[in-house]
């Protein structure tokens, strides 16, 4: 199993600790990944990350809806951005969805959207099926839904490093590839050969790196 680490050398900054108050008491699965799930492992804050990324399931819909009351929420529509009025949205391609808290102010119409104006959340939808989380439709990716996340450091259900580093081979960006060689160390021999049996199937160039 993928290690935790102490919750003293970690401090949660107050915007996360805040979306993760919001979300105690959410009435489905739900858990944090991106960037802060990455540092909640590893045990120390790597880089800056520009909003909190929570993780639901796309047929929760509604239950999101009500959790965010108060809140301004949209989503991306043809380049530019529309008040969510609740809607499912299905991976892909209109898969998540950003917010910050009611300021009685007009929502950009211009796709980006930046945290210093207060988008600190990006609510990620996500499928399962027969309580597996379908991390991959082409070629077909699963595991348990109770194998995907564990209590971090954030105080909060958090994507486990295993299945956050299949994540970021999707994108390879640079700040995928820097965690990736970050959070290697942190898998035991079943995560890591779950990752190699997953990377295997969409073909990847970590694959090397995995069996060394």
């Amino acid at each position: 199993m993928s290690t935790s680490v102490p919750q003293s050398n970690f401090i949660v900054p107050e915007h996360v600790a805040h979306i993760v108050d919001v979300m105690t008491g959410f009435p489905a699965p739900w858990a944090l990944g991106g960037g802060w799930a990455v540092d909640a492992w590893i045990g120390e804050v790597t880089r800056e990350h520009g909003d909190v990324d929570v993780i639901v399931f796309a047929d929760d819909h509604e239950a999101v809806f009500e959790q965010f009351r108060g809140w301004q929420v949209v989503h991306h529509v043809d380049d530019r951005n529309e008040l969510w009025q609740g809607q499912r949205i299905d991976p892909p391609p209109l898969d998540h969805i950003h917010g910050r808290l009611e300021r009685g102010e007009p929502f950009p119409e211009r796709e980006a959207l930046w945290a210093t104006e207060g988008w600190h959340l990006d609510v990620q939808f996500n499928q399962r099926r027969d309580g597996q989380w379908v991390l991959s439709t082409e070629p077909l990716v699963t595991l348990p839904v109770d194998q995907c996340t564990r209590p971090s450091v954030l105080r909060a259900p958090t994507i486990v490093p295993e299945v956050l580093l299949f994540y970021k081979a999707i994108d390879m960006r640079r700040r995928d590839r820097q965690d990736f060689k970050r959070l290697l160390p942190l898998l035991g021999s079943s995560e890591r050969a779950w990752l190699r049996d997953a990377l295997i199937r969409v073909g990847h160039p970590w694959l090397a790196e995995l069996s060394a």
